[in-house]
């Protein structure tokens, strides 16, 4: 049995032997996807120092799309919008009103709103990288995304935190402090102290790359699987394999959308916490 190959082209999301085939003589572990999959070898640099590769441009190139798109709707706005400007408003307007100010409150949560907005949809645009043609991988399915997306977020309610209610009030707002529960209170602290400080984060981050990367994962096996069972009477199976590629590509374009609402939905919710009184 032959090895996968991990090709040295970084513009490839997947290499596999283009010769194997069902009834060539070659196993679909041979080529099926696996964790070379999210490998990629550097554009620039080596990995034993400082590189630049494929997700790390893809990451560069979202933020660029991102903020001259919103430049470009807004550079010279009118009172009657253009196609560009009205989209635009339509996306922020949506996320200003239906996240921030349905979650924190319009008092509270309008300084947060193109914080929230720009993290939305810089998720969102890593999301839809999975689907477009040549990119075709969601950066945030590489765990180093999410997790400093979660660290940019944590690093804004936990200190808020503090900044509202001083030390004490924070320390009662992370153990949901209620001296009503006698003797099982300390055990209550440390579990709501660990759940807020440490599994909080760490679920903000995972939920957004486990989706990601099982997504890109699905979609790359039917597709590879297209192909391999493309040999004789395999054929008939290589069509279903291609229609379920199609079926998830789209499933997975209702996904991305979906997590990155709800990245920012968890946003907005910790920020509304850090901003409550402590009850």
């Amino acid at each position: 049995m032959k090895e996968p190959a991990v090709s040295a082209d970084p513009t490839q999301t997947l290499a596999f032997d283009s010769s194997c085939h069902l009834f060539s003589g070659c196993g679909f572990d041979t080529v099926a996807p696996g964790l070379h999959s999210f490998l990629f070898e550097p554009l620039w640099g080596n990995t034993d120092g400082i590189y630049f590769n494929k997700p790390m441009l893809l990451a560069l190139l979202g933020s660029i799309i991102v903020v001259g798109f919103f430049w470009a709707a807004f550079a010279k706005p009118k009172v009657v919008p253009g196609k560009l400007q009205m989209v635009a408003e339509a996306g922020y307007d949506f996320i200003r009103r239906g996240v921030v100010f349905e979650t924190i409150g319009r008092k509270e949560g309008e300084k947060y709103v193109p914080f929230v907005v720009s993290l939305f949809f810089f998720v969102w645009m890593m999301n839809l990288w999975s689907i477009i043609p040549v990119a075709q991988f969601p950066v945030t399915s590489i765990i180093a995304y999410p997790i400093v997306l979660a660290l940019l977020v944590y690093l804004i309610w936990v200190p808020l935190t503090f900044k509202r209610h001083g030390f004490v009030g924070a320390f009662k707002n992370f153990t949901g402090y209620d001296k009503t529960l006698g003797a099982v209170l300390p055990l209550s602290m440390t579990i709501e102290l660990a759940s807020n400080l440490l599994v909080r984060p760490f679920t903000h981050a995972v939920r957004l790359f486990a989706n990601m990367f099982a997504g890109h994962t699905l979609i790359v096996l039917f597709t590879v699987a297209s192909w391999y069972m493309l040999n004789g009477i395999g054929i008939a199976y290589s069509g279903v394999s291609f229609i379920m590629t199609i079926v998830m590509t789209a499933f997975e374009l209702f996904i991305q959308a979906v997590q990155a609402y709800v990245f920012v939905l968890l946003t907005c919710s910790y920020i509304q916490g850090a901003l409550a009184e402590h009850h």
